[in-house]
């Protein structure tokens, strides 16, 4: 039996019909989720390497002359000690900029709201516990109202809220993967109900069960690369707008979530997953039905 008489057995119309735009669907949303939990990885990471090797010196004291004087020698200590980078006192100004969101403009021209004042240091190598504890003894030793802490910890909650994110972001794939698995099967299930007879007589004539599959596995296969085609298509055009979007806020979190080369590699071969999957579950049901058929 030929590739082309074996293709003319069962009517294509009724095996395809809304199949190649419910594929297309389920690629698009795949590869916006795909995106999502990429960005966001690429965020986590970004934002970890950046703070990994930083800490922050708050120094809170009500008199203003001595806080400006314990910021000034911690970050002198801190310059002087080894191991790290660099270390600058905050200007007023920047620290103003920083809390305006919350306080206010012009806050710092109120004395009865004490602003700490911060230094900014960096290390060589990736900060750990001990480290952290030694740099503490060194600042409290000359400024005694001096807070140190990682830079990791304040953004901690982020972190957890991002991991929480992007295990939504792979259980959306998994979850559209088992959709569109699904509605494979019914297709296939529906064209194998309405399609009996001809198969039967297909069996008469001598014909196998991996043939009738091949059919099946063939016509879905179509419908699977076009649908998956325009699928992409619609999702790289998500993807890119909201990319634009979220690049125009600026540096920050949001600046090292932007996707790379190999991601993008990546949401190209959601809808080469989403073909074979559908090929691959079309011949399992055909197979396994027939099975139980004759």
């Amino acid at each position: 039996m030929s590739g082309g008489g074996e293709a003319e057995l069962i009517p294509q119309s009724r095996l395809a019909g809304p199949m190649p735009w419910v594929i297309a669907i389920m690629v698009a949303l795949t590869v916006i989720a795909a995106a999502a939990g990429l960005a966001l990885s690429n965020t986590a990471r970004s934002a970890s390497d950046e703070l990994s090797g930083g800490i922050t010196v708050q120094v809170v004291e009500a008199n203003p002359a001595e806080r400006t004087r314990q910021a000034r020698v911690a970050a002198e200590r801190l310059q002087a000690t080894p191991g790290v980078a660099e270390a600058h006192v905050v200007s007023q100004d920047e620290v103003e900029r920083l809390i305006e969101p919350w306080l206010g403009a012009r806050v710092g021209d109120d004395e009865e709201i004490p602003i700490p004042a911060l230094v900014d240091a960096r290390l060589r190598k990736p900060l750990d516990g001990e480290t952290l504890g030694s740099l503490r003894r060194l600042v409290r030793e000359v400024a005694p109202s001096a807070r140190v802490d990682a830079q990791s910890t304040w953004l901690r909650p982020v972190f957890g809220a991002i991991d929480s994110l992007r295990l939504l972001a792979l259980t959306l794939v998994v979850l559209l993967g088992f959709a569109l698995a699904a509605a494979v099967l019914l297709a296939v299930r529906n064209t194998l109900g309405a399609n009996r007879d001809t198969i039967e007589i297909v069996h008469l004539l001598g014909g196998t069960d991996s043939q009738v599959a091949r059919i099946f596995q063939r016509s879905v296969g179509v419908d699977a690369i076009g649908g998956g085609a325009v699928g992409l298509a619609l999702g790289l055009v998500v993807v890119l707008f909201f990319g634009r979007r979220f690049a125009e806020l600026g540096a920050g979190l949001v600046g090292g979530g932007s996707l790379r080369w190999y991601d993008w590699a990546v949401l190209a071969l959601v809808p080469l997953a989403g073909v074979a999957l559908a090929m691959v579950t079309a011949r399992v049901t055909v197979v396994r039905a027939l099975r139980r058929m004759l």
